[in-house]
């Protein structure tokens, strides 16, 4: 469906993208996230045909864009954070006018708008003005739109930002909804635990490198780090830190109020050893449990802390 090879974008001596390589197949819900300055808001522009690329190829359906600019964009329905949207327009209006832009005729556009309105379960505000919507329902219609000529890839920007938690839930089940149908998409989001509930992979980007991509529970499974415990402290808490500093080959990731996370090289033995360490140290250990590993602690491993982008 979509491939990317040896994608560049530079802005002078910087480079945003760096030799991006990723290939999302039909019918996948692919995740998109990364730090601030990442590249992965350039990448995604760069897919959309509003930005050029440096050096590299976009092939969407078998069209290149370089070569094909105009076909693959018809492939395309884009959701931005930021839209723009006609206010003084009642919702039907507004859909039957983008419909006009697409080319549809007015009696297909209007039987579309019909259709596409009860998929994203807008139907009863159909004679309302797109001012009277809430931002949740404004983002429903821009993707109704974004669906009126049947593009084979939706490419949505920060989708549920902005949005209260009803709203989050129906946006994700709205986009589970149109990958059952055989869609296409990619979402970029900084709201991880949601990427992890619907996506079926992502890719995470670091300083204009793709650091991360595949099926979530394999990037879970590969990044797994059974290095990292969780120690049960109930007395002397400040005491059993500096005991656990002095020891070689642990470092304190960080401390709770009865808890104190560490992380370690080697592998069950070498964790024996090091409990048995602490426990000679007179530091009592109510109990330990590795750290689960989730699609946060991932994000955060990988970009080594920066903030998400949003």
């Amino acid at each position: 469906m979509l491939y990317i090879e040896h994608l560049y974008k530079n802005y002078g001596s910087f480079q945003a993208v760096k030799d991006l390589n990723l290939h999302i197949p039909k019918g996948d819900l692919f995740g998109f996230v990364g730090p601030n300055g990442a590249g992965k808001t350039t990448t995604i522009r760069i897919v959309c045909g509003l930005l050029r690329e440096t050096s590299g190829e976009v092939v969407i359906g078998g069209a290149r864009l370089r070569d094909e600019p105009d076909k693959v964009k018809s492939y395309i329905g884009y959701v931005p954070d930021f839209f723009g949207v006609y206010d003084n327009f009642k919702v039907s209006e507004y859909m039957e006018f983008y419909g006009s832009l697409y080319g549809i005729s007015a009696s297909e556009s209007r039987k579309l708008t019909a259709d596409l309105l009860e998929l994203v379960n807008l139907s009863d505000k159909r004679e309302a003005y797109v001012d009277s919507l809430s931002r949740g329902m404004k983002q429903r219609l821009c993707v109704a739109r974004a669906l009126l000529h049947d593009p084979m890839l939706l490419v949505l920007d920060e989708p549920s930002s902005g949005l209260d938690p009803g709203a989050r839930i129906e946006m994700k089940e709205l986009l589970m909804n149109l990958r059952s149908m055989g869609k296409t998409i990619i979402i970029s989001s900084h709201i991880l635990s949601e990427l992890s509930e619907m996506c079926t992979s992502i890719g995470v980007m670091n300083q204009g490198n793709l650091v991360a991509v595949g099926r979530i529970e394999d990037i879970l499974q590969a990044g797994e780090n059974e290095n990292v415990i969780i120690l049960e402290i109930r007395k002397e808490i400040e005491r059993a830190v500096a005991v656990i500093r002095q020891i070689n080959d642990i470092s304190v990731e960080s401390v709770m109020e009865n808890e104190i996370k560490i992380r370690f090289p080697g592998g069950d033995q070498q964790l024996n050893r090091l409990l048995i360490e602490i426990l000679q140290q007179g530091v009592f250990i109510h109990g330990f449990h590795r750290e689960q590993n989730n699609l946060e602690t991932m994000f955060m491993q990988l970009t080594k802390g920066q903030e998400a982008e949003s």
